[in-house]
């Protein structure tokens, strides 16, 4: 039996310097145009085929000696706009630019794993899908991919994403709703402007928009069952100009998230019609803009049990954590909707240098966890396949 905990300790120091390379370059969303050479590079290597879907996305294909099924092993590659604090070696050489949540890690251990799997082709049935994949922070990238026809022969398919949260080297691999679906609305306020000093003369686009604000915040409270999970945030306000000028207009920017299909889709509603009632009320009109970003991640769940045993084979049931739903979101949903997955968590934190939240320009990773990422996206695949897997 292949052991990929001994092949992930064989390619660890390699990954590590892909890591670190990968982190010294950083590019944002739909502009990963070094880190997709890089990845090509490194792919024909190994001798695995590749095929390109818009500017930015490198799909490797791995066809093992035997007929079967595909499995998509998935990592995103895009950065973040933040200005770099580690004082590393290996900090952001790009001003303003860093991978400040861990994609950096995700490209080099699935590459890992691309090496590995690579190994042992002559003993895979079926193919293995490597999908490196731009832009997760605009949710655009699984999109394009999905929409290219990539997972139109997929059976299955699995993601890892490194997290802060966790001690380095611990694993969740959970059933059900593991992160949140994401939406974004903007509303926009139309009033009357003029003078401070005249409010009578007016329709106040400032009133109208803190009371649209206030009014929106009832809907966790009063529309959504308390057994179910929601967050409406307004994170934005832009209205007015000057001090003694009332504002016309006014445009509000939110998101919305939760774990429930059935509430993403009736939140538009509930939202545009909150917002016109209460701008009607202080004589003002509203438009809405609404666009729904990704879908609740899901894992499978005959699927985690097979991810489940694959952790205690590798690394032994002290390796499983337990961690709850998270309400960030993942466009690693667009692929579940196509063919069952699992999306892990990988504990990468430390006390040391590895103890700063995601989207922190401190944010750093325990290299010493990443072969266990190799060797989940390749025990998964193999296990998948060859059904040596629970």
């Amino acid at each position: 039996m292949v052991c990929f905990r001994d092949l992930a300790q064989e390619v660890k120091e390699e990954v590590i310097a892909w890591r670190r390379e990968l982190h010294r370059h950083p590019e944002v969303s739909m502009q990963e145009f070094r880190t997709a050479e890089r990845v090509e590079e490194e792919l024909r290597k190994m001798g695995i085929e590749i095929r390109r879907h818009g500017d930015t996305a490198v799909i490797g294909i791995l066809k093992g000696a035997k007929p079967g099924k595909t499995v998509a092993l998935r990592a995103d590659m895009d950065a973040l706009s933040l200005t770099e604090e580690n004082d590393v070696p290996y900090a952001s050489e790009v001003e303003g630019v860093m991978h400040a949540c861990g994609h950096d890690a995700h490209v080099a251990t699935l590459l890992g794993a691309a090496k590995v799997l690579s190994q042992v082709r002559d003993q895979l049935p079926g193919t293995v899908k490597f999908f490196f994949q731009p832009g997760e922070e605009v949710a655009q990238g699984a999109k394009l991919i999905v929409e290219a026809g990539e997972m139109d022969d997929v059976d299955a398919v699995f993601g890892i994403h490194v997290w802060a949260d966790l001690p380095a080297g611990q694993i969740s691999v959970e059933p059900g709703p593991r992160m949140a679906f994401c939406d974004m609305f903007k509303i926009h306020v139309t009033g009357k402007g003029g003078h401070a000093a005249q409010p009578h003369q007016t329709i106040d686009a400032v009133v109208a928009s803190a009371a649209t604000i206030m009014n929106l915040q009832s809907i966790v409270s009063r529309e959504v069952s308390p057994l179910d999970n929601l967050v409406v945030t307004i994170g934005k306000v832009d209205v007015g100009t000057r001090w003694n000028i009332i504002a016309g207009k006014g445009t509000l920017e939110g998101t919305v998230r939760g774990f429930c299909p059935e509430l993403q889709a009736q939140a538009p509603g509930i939202i545009e019609r909150i917002a016109k009632g209460t701008a009607a009320a202080y004589r003002a009109e509203v438009e809405m803009e609404y666009a729904k970003l990704t879908p609740v991640t899901m894992n499978d769940p005959k699927l985690s049990e097979m991810a489940t045993d694959m952790v205690r084979r590798l690394y032994g049931e002290e390796a499983l954590a337990s961690i709850p739903k998270q309400t960030g979101s993942e466009d690693f949903a667009y692929y579940c909707e196509k063919a069952p997955g699992v999306f892990a968590f990988l504990g990468v934190a430390n006390e040391e240098n590895a103890c700063y939240p995601h989207h922190h320009p401190k944010f750093d990773v325990d290299e010493g966890a990443l072969d266990r990422g190799v060797a989940l996206y390749a025990q998964f695949a193999w296990d998948f396949l060859t059904g040596e897997g629970k």
